[in-house]
């Protein structure tokens, strides 16, 4: 790539990443990885376990320090920055691991999100009918809800702040079919109506090909394959992968 295409990819993209490589001490997971996410697109990132779908996505979001290479949001280098001046760009994380406050309410782990507690009525508002449930179990505790309702609390805590990123790593794991189109309802609704853009690490094909544009393979640290979700052939070469 010339200096001046990887000056305009870096201004115009949402995300671009350029020969990024990051790991844990001495181990490194990702070995030069590039990545242009445009406004308004999902990208699902796919690949098995242990080939660095969560450590690219923490290397962005500011909790692995990468070893080399290029981090821009919004068109500004944001590598080596922690994770809250991340955040603070308008960038919503769901990270793999449990997230939620399990002895706090819904209404206060959804606050979390949120600089100010009065902001919280007419965020709220604009969200609540994409998850009508949240509205009756407000002051009800996070731990005490189903599986999958905790997951569509965090979607919603990442919501509600109205970002202009989200950073979604394998929140289909463990839900029920009927939740996870439910989901997807969510997600395609809030990507055409907001213009969100959106990094999506998955393993469930249907999931990913019905909520994102673009698929990236991730195979030991690099991308071997990427392409449309609408490409005729994108099923079948990334379930190939998947299932190698």
């Amino acid at each position: 790539m010339s200096a001046s295409t990887s000056a305009l990819a870096l201004a115009s993209a949402v995300v671009h990443l350029g020969a990024l490589r990051s790991g844990y001490g001495e181990a490194m997971v990702l070995k030069g990885v590039d990545l242009t996410l445009a406004r308004g697109e999902v990208v699902a990132i796919m690949g098995k376990n242990g080939m660095g779908k969560s450590t690219l996505l923490k290397t962005l979001m500011g909790f692995i320090r990468p070893k080399s290479g290029e981090i821009a949001l919004f068109g500004e280098r944001i590598a080596g920055l922690p994770p809250n001046r991340i955040a603070r760009r308008d960038v919503a994380y769901i990270p793999q691991e449990q997230a939620l406050f399990q002895d706090l309410s819904v209404e206060e782990n959804l606050k979390l999100a949120l600089t100010r507690d009065r902001d919280f009525k007419p965020l709220f508002a604009r969200i609540e009918d994409l998850f009508p449930f949240l509205k009756e179990r407000l002051r009800q505790k996070a731990g005490t809800l189903s599986g999958g309702e905790q997951k569509m609390l965090l979607v919603a805590r990442a919501l509600i702040r109205q970002p202009k990123l989200i950073l979604i790593d394998e929140i289909t794991e463990g839900m029920q079919p009927s939740v996870i189109d439910r989901l997807i309802g969510i997600l395609t609704r809030e990507r055409d109506r907001s213009g969100t853009s959106m990094l999506l690490v998955e393993q469930h094909l249907h999931f990913a090909f019905a909520v994102a544009n673009r698929y990236a393979v991730l195979e030991l640290g690099e991308i071997p394959a990427a392409g449309s979700t609408a490409d005729a052939a994108a099923h079948a070469t990334v379930a190939r992968y998947l299932s190698l």
